[in-house]
């Protein structure tokens, strides 16, 4: 797993982007005492389920590869010339 440049913001940005996902297909509401990780495990399966995104395999999924896989997966809906991906 190539560990990508401001994978910290990019998996801040990548967690709003799927709650707003979520909230707006009326799957989930996320409280105030989710926990990042409890987000990020949700997120991914959320969107495995709607197959947005590709799956690990179940015995590969753990929570740094789920936030990896929410980071590329925000990061490829971004433009090319954003400064996150420089």
């Amino acid at each position: 797993m190539k560990k990508l440049k401001n994978e910290k913001e990019l998996l801040k940005r990548a967690i709003d982007a799927g709650m707003a996902y979520g909230t707006k297909r009326g799957v989930v509401e996320f409280e105030v005492t989710d926990s990042i990780n409890e987000r990020v495990m949700y997120l991914y399966r959320l969107l495995v389920h709607d197959k947005v995104i590709q799956p690990l395999p179940e015995d590969q999924v753990s929570q740094k590869s789920a936030a990896h896989k929410l980071a590329l997966w925000y990061a490829k809906s971004l433009p090319k010339d954003d400064p996150l991906l420089k």
